[in-house]
């Protein structure tokens, strides 16, 4: 059993897991010296530039992208690189990491109700289960402010919770493109990662530079940099590509929704970020709850 190769790719796509939910806890901690917008950029071009040799492969599939292909490609890179990381890394300098952890996972929600108007795909009496449940555990998380009108958030909670909206809305746009293009199964995943990265990341660094600029970064900022774009992207992409090989889209499904739990750890333990009992309990609602709602759409493109 343990050195089947299902056991192996089980571990392979948790270690994925582990490195995207340490990219939270790398990002939140280097924000002070790196300008967010710059950040991301320079983080997703890096790992484009790394990505972009194995594309040699599919030469005779990219000359073959039509005009409406590189349409959607353009669309998905500026919605999920430029708009949605770009967002994460803004939200991530007013917002903890667990609260925007939480408020991403909504992006799932918003998912499963656009489908049925853009991709004519109506959530099952599961999924509109899980819609509930999750929305259960989200007020349960955020209750004692709920509670107390809002009235310890402050300004800069304001403007994250802002960005936080439209992250969410970024991230909700991005899966129904990605949806959109990958169910025709006409275009190689890499062509649709790398080609969409590429976009979405030169539109990052060029906005980021024009706006916030490149401050002197000293070693440790830039070892972070590299370090999120070469192990964090390039390779946990790789790894979870290769993982989708054996996995279902179910195992895969369950295995993501684990990084709402990895992040709230990791946030405990290096960003001195508190953990009350109810704030546990509505964090393992709202993961029961996205659960429900991508297993649901899992299984479905499974058939």
């Amino acid at each position: 059993m343990f050195s089947s190769p299902r056991f192996r790719a089980i571990l392979q796509a948790l270690f994925v897991t582990f490195l995207w939910s340490t990219s939270w806890v790398l990002i939140k901690r280097t924000l002070h010296q790196i300008p967010a917008l710059t950040f991301a950029g320079l983080r997703y071009t890096i790992a484009f530039l790394i990505l972009l040799p194995g594309l040699w492969k599919y030469k005779a599939e990219i000359r073959a992208l039509s005009p409406r292909d590189w349409g959607q490609l353009i669309a998905l890179g500026l919605v999920f690189y430029t708009f949605t990381q770009g967002g994460q890394f803004l939200t991530l300098k007013h917002l903890e990491a667990v609260t925007f952890s939480l408020l991403l996972n909504f992006s799932t929600v918003l998912v499963a109700f656009f489908a049925i108007i853009a991709l004519r795909e109506a959530p099952s009496r599961l999924q509109w289960g899980g819609i509930i449940i999750f929305t259960m555990g989200a007020l349960v998380y955020f209750l004692p402010s709920l509670a107390s009108g809002g009235a310890s958030t402050s300004g800069g909670q304001t403007l994250g919770f802002a960005l936080a909206g439209f992250t969410v809305c970024a991230n909700a746009v991005a899966a129904l493109l990605g949806r959109s293009i990958n169910r025709e199964k006409r275009i190689p995943p890499l062509v649709v990662t790398v080609i969409s990265m590429g976009i979405g990341a030169v539109f990052l660094l060029g906005t980021g530079l024009a706006v916030q600029g490149l401050p002197p970064l000293n070693p440790s900022g830039w070892t972070v940099i590299v370090w999120l774009a070469v192990v964090n992207t390039a390779l946990a992409f790789t790894l979870w590509n290769k993982s989708l090989q054996i996995l279902s889209a179910v195992e895969s499904s369950i295995i993501n929704n684990t990084m709402l739990v990895q992040i709230a750890v990791l946030a405990w333990l290096f960003l001195d970020e508190t953990l009350t009992p109810r704030d546990v309990a509505g964090l393992v609602l709202a993961m029961v709850g996205v659960l429900m709602v991508q297993v649901t759409r899992a299984q479905g493109s499974d058939e």
